[in-house]
């Protein structure tokens, strides 16, 4: 039975990325999900790649300074993905004063450095088109700069990038025994009703809000304490032409953002809610959804109602520490617990952590591992674009001019989907095509039989749903006729296995 270096339990953002960093410094390196990737919290975010603003309040300098550098790093790697967004901040009478707002931005801006994006700067809303979706009270407010990405494709692409270096994947699949044997792991897993076993030098448990439970289940050692946290999210058409985001402060001390989404789309988020244990389909509760109407409709002169919701989502985040304290106050840092018995294979269990730092994550838990891995190379990732994001982001228009140009059969709103998407890989998605129709069978207006075969031989996708809301947002677009054709096309092809 061959012998690998490191087995990862959790195909989410953190799991995904360590298993990248390992096999790119050489380690010969399994990955184990029991679901799809992204099921879980890592597609239920508020899609922002940021530094967290509001964590300034509660003095995480470190923490906002080095998501600030990710950002950066981040925008780098992945051009396609990653994309910058400014955001509006109305000033609202009784919250945090205006010159409280301007000096967090001002430190938000040092922070994040020169050469970074455009910095923050105050904005009169009375009479601007920025102000102009807002009620009439609020007069003047601010601006600064973040970025914005599709999660779930992050999740995939660096898994994909991962297994591109040599990884083994392995998505519907369940880690459902493991003890060690000296200076390995045993660990028994179980797909489709077969089992095997799997030997290797070292564990990551990167089950996020379930890291606990797989240790109960595995009978390891105890969990460190971990706070379980519920985000919720919801959608509703357009509700503004601006491109720009909004961020409005609400009375009891939480942010709201409003993010232009999916073209046709806006996202309102999120919740703090504390639960007991992660759900493995959770739900925005009826009260999360009336609390983000509200806090819309008391800065947009329309106002949102749960009528209006064409789509909620929730997940469920995994903060390191206990439940002390209001869940919006609660850290977003991670944690690293190595569990190394003198001469024993060691458990290495990631805590918290945030979408925007996961690289980092990743090569924290590797400096951790290192010297049980003594073989293993040194930190690459900084630099290393992930699949398609081989450009510069400068470029980004040349490229996607360039795409139009070689496809100019193709809808331009799709050809943009696809390169936001796929980056410089829509080429070769598209391959040969010289019309639509030798893409086709289509799903509907948006989607073709070569991406949905792309995403299936290449991402892993093997239902309707991981390629309509993961892989894809395009459940919000699709007919429902659309949707069972696309489960019966994939139904009756052989998925097989991503390699």
């Amino acid at each position: 039975m061959p012998i690998h270096d490191l087995a990862v339990i959790g195909g989410g953002i953190n799991g995904g990325g360590i298993a990248r960093d390992a096999a790119g410094r050489g380690l010969k390196v399994v990955l184990f999900e029991k679901d799809d990737l992204a099921s879980g919290t890592s597609s239920a975010s508020t899609k922002l790649i940021h530094g967290g603003l509001r964590y300034l309040e509660h003095g995480e300098l470190r923490l906002v300074r080095e998501a600030l550098a990710e950002r950066e790093v981040l925008r780098t790697i992945a051009p396609h993905l990653v994309r910058p967004l400014r955001f509006v901040l109305p000033h609202r009478d009784g919250m945090r004063p205006f010159w409280k707002l301007r000096l967090g931005l001002m430190a938000y801006d040092f922070l994040a450095g020169r050469g970074a994006l455009p910095r923050s700067a105050s904005v009169k809303l009375a009479g601007n088109p920025l102000g102009a979706p807002l009620k009439p009270n609020y007069v003047r407010g601010l601006e600064y700069s973040d970025c914005f990405a599709d999660d779930a494709r992050l999740v995939a692409l660096t898994v994909r990038d991962a297994a591109d270096r040599g990884a083994n994947v392995f998505t519907r699949t369940e880690v459902v025994a493991a003890r060690r044997e000296g200076a390995l792991w045993r660990l028994t897993v179980a797909r489709g009703g077969q089992r095997g076993q799997v030997l290797a030098r070292a564990l990551v448990d990167a089950a996020g809000p379930w890291a606990g439970d797989v240790l109960d289940a595995l009978k390891l050692h105890p969990a460190p304490p971990l706070r379980l946290v519920q985000g919720s999210h919801i959608v509703v058409p357009r509700l503004y032409p601006q491109e720009r985001a909004y961020v409005f402060q609400i009375a009891d001390g939480r942010i709201v953002f409003a993010i232009p989404y999916e073209a046709d789309f806006t996202l309102i988020g999120t919740t703090d809610r504390d639960v007991s244990r992660p759900a493995e389909n959770a739900q925005a509760s009826p009260e999360e959804i009336a609390y983000l109407c509200a806090a819309a409709s008391a800065y947009f002169a329309a106002p949102v109602t749960p009528s209006d919701v064409v789509w909620a989502f929730a997940g469920v985040r995994a903060l390191a520490g206990d439940a002390a304290g209001a869940a919006q106050d609660a850290s977003r840092d991670y944690a690293l617990a190595l569990d190394a018995p003198r001469e024993a294979a060691p458990l290495l269990t990631i805590l918290g952590g945030k979408l925007t730092t996961h690289r980092r994550l990743a090569e924290a838990a590797l400096d951790k591992l290192a010297p049980h891995l003594p073989l293993m190379a040194g930190s690459w990732t900084g630099k290393a674009a992930l699949p398609g994001g081989d450009f510069p982001f400068a470029e980004f228009d040349t490229v996607l001019r360039l795409l139009r140009t070689r496809f100019a059969f193709l809808d331009k709103r799709i050809a943009r989907r696809m390169f936001l998407a796929y980056g410089t890989m829509a080429f070769r998605i598209l391959g040969d095509a010289r019309s639509e129709a030798e893409l086709g069978p289509w799903f509907g207006p948006d989607l073709c039989r070569r991406e949905v075969d792309h995403l299936m031989d290449r991402e892993w996708a093997m239902s309707a749903d991981d390629i309509l809301w993961r892989r894809t947002k395009l459940g919000l677009h699709i007919a429902p006729a659309d949707a069972v054709a696309l489960a019966d096309y994939m139904e009756t092809r052989d998925a097989g296995v991503a390699v």
